[in-house]
């Protein structure tokens, strides 16, 4: 429904998801944090994200074999940066237990913090340590992630003690909101096809971004998992957000900084096709193995 609305009017479905993005999953983040209650288990995933992810692209960048596969940071973002929130937290919802939306949410934090932080200091042409966020750019990146807005709710009907009446009023306008955020993920693609250019025809290093993404990224968060003993609720959580596909802020922020927008556009177009196969793959991989 989302790609053939995405083909038909752009502009349409462009009205639908600003005021999404603004008030609807925010709403809907803080309807599921009510239902469960936040813990620990979200400051844990939003930790491993945000470290994980830096680690790996320092050791890309560190390793000249790696470098060569993945030689810009277009590739190297795409291939660990992933669309955990509007696609991560519903396939979350559909397939995981309730209890794992700490985990799937703190997961989303970490990621979003990380591409908003650092991903356009290594998106401009002449990066320079100047260019690096201040404290006001790292502020504005968290408040404006989905997630945090929905957090920030939680935490002022704690305050006013109305958690309880919220979470069941929200309950299940927070469902319905992540099936549109779906629909909207749909309409991206849409979008993307109306542009010209050859989307299956891809390069090396494209080919290497994907399996990144979709295969390699999920299969080292659960092998971190285990190492860090995580049960099967964290460990499911965090390896099916690992192994959503490339997250629309890459291509955003190639837009933005007229850097690859064609690389970009086709990683996050391959990867969210390809998904559709690859995340039931993982389900299966991550109840089989715990």
């Amino acid at each position: 429904m989302g790609f053939f609305l995405g083909k038909k009017d752009p502009k349409l479905s462009e009205f639908i998801a600003k005021p999404l993005i603004r008030y609807g999953i925010p709403l809907s983040v803080m309807g599921l944090l009510l239902k469960e209650g936040i813990d620990t288990d979200l400051i844990k995933s939003a930790i491993v994200a945000f470290f994980i992810i830096g680690f790996l692209l320092f050791f890309i960048n560190f390793i000249p074999i790696l470098k060569s596969k993945l030689p810009n940071y277009t590739l190297q973002l795409a291939g660990l940066i992933g669309n955990t929130s509007f696609l991560g937290i519903p396939i979350a919802i559909a397939l995981l237990s309730s209890k794992t939306i700490n985990c799937t949410i703190g997961f989303d934090l970490g990621t979003t913090l990380f591409a908003w932080i650092f991903g356009p200091f290594f998106l401009k042409k002449n990066p320079t340590y100047e260019n690096m966020p201040n404290i006001k750019v790292l502020l504005n990146a968290l408040i404006n992630s989905p997630a945090s807005r929905g957090i920030i709710g939680v935490l002022i009907a704690y305050l006013f003690k109305v958690q309880v009446l919220l979470g069941n009023y929200l309950w299940i306008p927070a469902r319905i909101v992540i099936a549109i955020a779906i629909i909207i993920v749909g309409t991206r693609l849409g979008i993307i096809t109306n542009q010209k250019g050859d989307f299956f025809d891809l390069n090396a290093g494209i080919k290497y971004s994907i399996l990144l993404k979709l295969f390699i990224f999920p299969l080292i968060i659960f092998v971190i998992s285990k190492f860090l003993n995580f049960d099967i609720y964290q460990t499911s959580a965090l390896v099916l957000q690992a192994g959503t596909p490339t997250a629309i802020s890459q291509i955003l922020m190639a837009e933005a900084y007229q850097v690859n927008q064609m690389i970009a556009s086709k990683i996050l177009f391959i990867t969210t096709l390809i998904s559709l196969i690859s995340i039931p793959i993982l389900t299966l991989f991550i109840t089989t193995s715990t």
